[in-house]
């Protein structure tokens, strides 16, 4: 395919020019033979078929990339730039495809695939600039006389990314050009039920570009076929890991003992809290928003909304005739505000939770319904927050409210749970506000807006089961880095023997 060819086709017919995984700067056919097919979560078309690749090619692109790796760490921060430049631009021209991917292998709704596309973008701009970080020295002090030292950043190696199915454009971008900008090659494993929009697009934009073969390799295979290769192959320095907290767990085990570097996105339980003086009408705007967002499937979304009791009832209302008037269904259809979840056992996942919490008593105030992979919203009340519904990540368009009877008491709700991403605290006070803020144990809180903030000059990541690490830009380019001192004696010491 020509530079550009895919504006002239249809999103379905460019998946299919794609749908091999990318190794060495080929499109290769996986050798499992097996094979898998991408469906739209909503109607269950198929988008297009993949050949799987086996623990053989995984291991050859590995080889691969430490091998390429070597040449581009050489690179000049031009030629960085240059590249990461035109793959930007290749995306950008082919936005409407790559929203439509979005929509199409996600299930998410037309304001989703805005959203995560501009994320996205975002990320690579800031990547471009990190072409500067490294081998540019910094300066310090020493107590020695006539002697600089200098403090370098150096490329790391290969880093192995592995993204999730929820917003996978975004959450690849912010690893995959991170570590290309700094002089790292990339073996990257995308979702497959979003290998298209989540990994290839990315391959096909830089081939475009005119990267390097080898520096980036996308390979769209399972677990059935990789095992832990991604995870414990030695070519590889780093992985970067966004998922649940169990799969964030058995990496730290498996790996245990490899000292390789790692950044865990995992799991949260994350709160919203709404004090005593909040703006009522406003925190249920933020509590709406931040809870159905794609459906609820986002690391960083709404998970428990502990409200102020004197505020409690009058919030309540508010936020039950609000949810009852959002539009579920097609979200290829621009006023579908809750499309599908990604697949029918995450589906059956989320009704057994709801079973659950009515078996316990707890109150229902929005019934919902499901048809195929598609949730209406469920409304708990009065939920406490010491039951089960409150402990897990639901991921789903399922809300639950739970009352404090101070705002002392609600800060105390929030960090209690072994979770600790974000947090949102929703108040008219903002001075109170961000002392509150500091008592809440997740790793970002966010005050009058919503928990799943993202922008990519601060750090994002959690703390207790919520992961390791960091994403944001001085953060990964720490991360994705080694750094070396060099100093320089300009004067002759004088030893003592």
């Amino acid at each position: 395919m020509t530079k550009n060819q895919a504006l002239d086709v249809n999103c379905i017919e460019w998946a299919s020019k794609i749908n091999k995984s990318y190794i060495g700067g080929q499109w290769v056919e996986g050798g499992s033979k097996r094979t898998y097919s991408i469906k739209d979560p909503y109607d269950q078309s198929t988008i297009t078929s993949v050949e799987l690749a086996n623990v053989e090619q995984i291991k050859d692109a590995y080889h691969k990339a430490k091998v390429a790796q070597k040449e581009w760490a050489k690179s000049t921060q031009e030629q960085r730039r240059k590249v990461l430049t035109k793959a930007l631009d290749y995306l950008e021209k082919n936005k409407e495809h790559i929203l439509e991917l979005i929509t199409r292998e996600t299930g998410g709704t037309l304001l989703k695939a805005h959203i995560e596309f501009g994320f996205g973008v975002s990320d690579i701009k800031d990547s471009i600039n990190m072409v500067d970080e490294i081998y540019t020295p910094k300066n310090y002090a020493s107590t020695t006389p006539g002697k600089v030292s200098r403090v370098y950043r150096l490329p790391l190696g290969v880093i192995t990314s592995i993204t999730p199915f929820n917003f996978p454009f975004n959450m690849a971008t912010r690893t995959i050009f991170p570590a290309i900008a700094l002089g790292n090659s990339v073996v990257h494993k995308p979702d497959l039920q979003v290998g298209i929009v989540g990994g290839q697009v990315f391959a096909k934009a830089f081939e475009e570009a005119g990267l390097p073969a080898g520096v980036f390799n996308s390979i769209l295979t399972d677990l059935q076929e990789s095992g832990d290769e991604f995870l414990l192959n030695t070519n590889s320095s780093f992985i970067s890991f966004t998922g649940s907290t169990a799969v964030g767990k058995h990496i730290n085990k498996v790996t245990g003992g490899t000292l390789k570097r790692m950044a865990l996105e995992l799991g949260g339980n994350n709160p919203l809290v709404v004090l005593r003086d909040a703006d009522i009408e406003q925190a249920v705007r933020v509590a709406i928003f931040g809870k159905f967002l794609h459906s609820g499937q986002i690391c960083a979304i709404t998970n428990r909304i502990i409200v102020n009791r004197d505020i409690y009832d009058e919030f309540v209302a508010r936020y039950v005739e609000k949810v009852k008037g959002l539009t579920v269904g097609d979200p290829k259809d621009p006023n579908t505000i809750i499309g599908p979840v990604i697949n029918e056992k995450q589906a059956d996942k989320i009704m057994d939770l709801v079973n659950k919490a009515k078996e316990s008593g707890l109150k229902v105030a929005v019934e919902g319904d499901r048809t195929g992979n598609v949730i209406s919203p469920f409304v708990f009340v009065d939920v406490p927050n010491d039951s089960s519904l409150a402990s897990c990540e639901i991921f789903g368009p399922v809300a639950q409210i739970i009352p404090a009877e101070s705002d002392e008491e609600a800060i105390r709700f929030a960090n209690d749970t072994e979770y600790g991403l974000s947090s949102s605290i929703i108040t008219s006070d903002l001075e109170r506000g961000g002392r509150l803020a500091l008592e809440i144990e997740s790793g970002t809180t966010h005050i009058n807006d919503i928990p799943a903030v993202l922008e990519g000059n601060v750090p994002f990541g959690g703390v207790k089961q919520s992961g390791i690490g960091r994403f944001g830009y001085e953060w990964i380019v720490d991360e994705f880095t080694v750094a070396k001192w060099v100093s320089v004696q300009t004067s002759k010491l004088d030893y003592p023997f």
